[in-house]
């Protein structure tokens, strides 16, 4: 359970640390920088699979009209969510990024009853109310719709919501999903070299660098989730997924400088103690579930 918990971390941190990764890319356009993410993520993980064997298995694991049709919606949601957040990190909005994963536990919760046909329990829907709340507050703040956080929020919340039927692990599943975009990433980025408007090999070494990275630390930190993920419970994994909106809301307010004003603190704060309520109303429901049977076989 312990290399659980530190894969989880490790996970969790890289993700937290991502603005650090993209803020140097800043001058090139956020849809070159996903057809690199998506094509070298591609390659990374094809190698992955035939060092360790795995083609036989992966091919036969794909061969289904149905787990392609649910990858290709998977595909287009992650696209969607990876375009808009690295768009938002070097377009300022660090903050504002990091509320959309603080929200995502919250929306997924709302799918699942909407979707999935589950049901929340009384209290559960105090901490869906704050955070509703505090969502408005922000977008007062603001003075518009916080569309960047909605939609990262949105995305992954319908992309988990995808997941949970479809049958493949994180590494056939990535594979798949970056491979079914990985046609239109390659006519897009050689299009744009054509045109003169390609940045890879066209600027700095270090911009060149994180670009052919981008494979890595898309496939590394999904790893190591999967391997926590295998380890620990999903109680323990719901309450260390925050690292990552806390590590990034961090580095916009203290390391880059975003504005962050008190309006925006009394909506942030709702947000935080609606997550807070849903932990522990969690953990209260679990413990006393795990109770019934001592209390019934004492009887």
């Amino acid at each position: 359970m312990r290399k659980g918990i530190w894969y989880a971390l490790a996970a969790y941190g890289i993700w937290g640390l991502f603005p650090l990764y993209w803020k140097p890319l800043h001058n090139v356009p956020a849809e070159q920088i996903i057809g690199h993410r998506i094509g070298w993520s591609f390659i990374l993980l094809v190698v992955i699979i035939l060092v360790t064997k795995q083609w036989g298995t992966f091919r036969a694991a794909i061969a289904n009209r149905r787990t392609l049709l649910a990858y290709t919606t998977t595909a287009v949601l992650i696209t969607i969510n990876w375009l808009v957040y690295v768009w938002a990190i070097n377009a300022g909005y660090i903050v504002e990024s990091s509320l959309g994963y603080f929200i995502n536990p919250l929306l997924s919760v709302l799918l699942g009853v909407l979707f999935l046909h589950e049901r929340l329990r009384a209290w559960q829907w105090v901490p869906v109310g704050l955070a509703a709340v505090g969502v408005l507050i922000v977008s007062l703040a603001y003075g518009h719709f916080p569309w960047i956080s909605i939609s990262l929020a949105l995305s992954f919340g319908l992309y988990g919501l995808v997941k949970k039927k479809a049958p493949l692990n994180s590494l056939y599943g990535l594979t798949l999903e970056t491979g079914i975009v990985f046609i239109p990433a390659l006519i897009f980025l050689l299009t744009v070299e054509a045109q003169g408007q390609g940045a890879f090999l066209h600027t700095d070494i270090l911009s060149n660098v994180l670009m052919i990275g981008a494979g890595a630390v898309t496939a590394i930190p999904l790893m190591l989730f999967s391997s926590a993920a295998q380890r620990i419970p999903l109680s323990m994994v719901g309450i260390l997924q925050y690292i990552t909106p806390t590590a990034q809301f961090l580095l916009g307010v203290f390391v880059y400088n975003e504005p962050f004003t008190q309006i925006q603190l009394v909506g942030f704060s709702l947000v935080w103690l609606a997550l807070i309520l849903f932990t522990v109303e969690g953990f209260i429901a679990r413990r006393t579930r795990q109770m019934q049977p001592v209390v019934a076989a004492a009887d």
